[in-house]
């Protein structure tokens, strides 16, 4: 299984890739985790990501365009059989849910950030959301790991 995390904080989850369980899955080449900076995929020359909600609404959204571009370069060399959007507007994650994923070969985590993505992510890039519960995390990357 090969597992692709797209985040705009990968140090927040290289301690949990390369530790413990999913260490051992990796060199036993049970499990394949690659982390990806979103930033690495923003035209900004700050590497901007967020911008306002088209319709002025408060907070930042993560833009479609860099998650288009990882997620196309990513699809370029593979299949993936999900794209997955960790949110709190997801599907609860349970065993059922773990079960059904071990089961796939290939998989995209795309973590939350800010106050969600543009609307065109999910609408036209992500196969499914994922929640891990009714609680608040500091991002996705969290519910990822």
């Amino acid at each position: 299984m090969r597992i692709d995390i797209i985040t705009v904080l990968p140090e927040m989850i290289e301690g949990f890739v390369n530790e413990s369980i999913l260490a051992r899955a990796q060199k036993k080449n049970l499990a394949e985790i690659h982390l990806h900076n979103l930033r690495d995929y923003s035209t900004d020359k700050w590497r901007r990501v967020d911008d306002y909600p088209y319709g002025g609404f408060a907070g930042m959204v993560m833009q479609c365009e860099p998650i288009d571009r990882c997620i196309s370069a990513l699809k370029a060399q593979r299949h993936y059989d999900e794209v997955i959007f960790t949110s709190p507007d997801g599907q609860q994650f349970d065993q059922h849910v773990a079960n059904e994923l071990s089961l796939k070969g290939n998989i995209i985590i795309l973590c939350g950030h800010y106050k969600g993505v543009d609307q065109r992510v999910r609408d036209h890039l992500i196969t499914r959301e994922i929640s891990v519960g009714d609680y608040v995390l500091t991002g996705g990357e969290l519910a990822a790991a």
